[in-house]
């Protein structure tokens, strides 16, 4: 049986609607763990070392929420500024909340030993909520510049996509 050129038009343009559409949502998924938890104040971060395995494994994407210092308990995973002038963060557990002295005492629990220098309560960040392992390697990637000019590409592929299924259509009702 012989198709109708209006008929191959009509599968096409389906084709390229249903393409563009899966680009779109891949683009939406890759955002949406990264967007929507902070408009619920969470902090978001990657986790690139090994000292919280295998309870949190490397490429991990931790959810950290803010929490008052003197209410967090033994056992919590908390994530903190390294040192005041440091930028980096540090994913590990509290041993002790020395609530006196304004400090905790935390360990990573793939370490031997406790942390050697106490986390003062103005370096805290907050309590990890989530944690999600491989999540943060692919979403690494989505942040750097390549990868936003690759999904931006992408929505732009999509877009492309859209406009020439919908000009099949148009051709195909003249």
């Amino acid at each position: 049986m012989k198709h109708s050129p209006r008929t191959r038009k009509n599968k096409i343009s389906f084709v390229l609607n249903f393409v563009g559409a899966l680009l779109l949502i891949a683009v939406i998924a890759v955002c949406i763990p990264i967007s929507i938890p902070r408009l619920f104040g969470y902090e978001i971060y990657t986790v690139i070392s090994g000292s919280m395995e295998p309870e949190i494994p490397v490429g991990s994407l931790v959810y950290v929420q803010s929490a008052e210092p003197s209410e967090i308990e033994e056992g919590e995973v908390i994530a903190f500024y390294a040192s005041t002038d440091n930028g980096s963060i540090i994913t590990h557990r509290v041993v002790t909340n020395q609530i006196v002295s304004g400090q905790f005492i935390t360990k990573g629990d793939a370490n031997e030993a406790e942390d050697t220098t106490p986390v003062e309560y103005d370096r805290l960040i907050g309590v990890v909520v989530l944690s999600v392992p491989q999540l943060g390697r692919i979403l690494s990637i989505a942040v750097t510049s390549a990868g936003r000019i690759s999904i931006a590409g992408i929505v732009a592929a999509a877009t492309l996509l859209h406009i020439i299924a919908g000009r099949l259509q148009d051709n195909n009702q003249e």
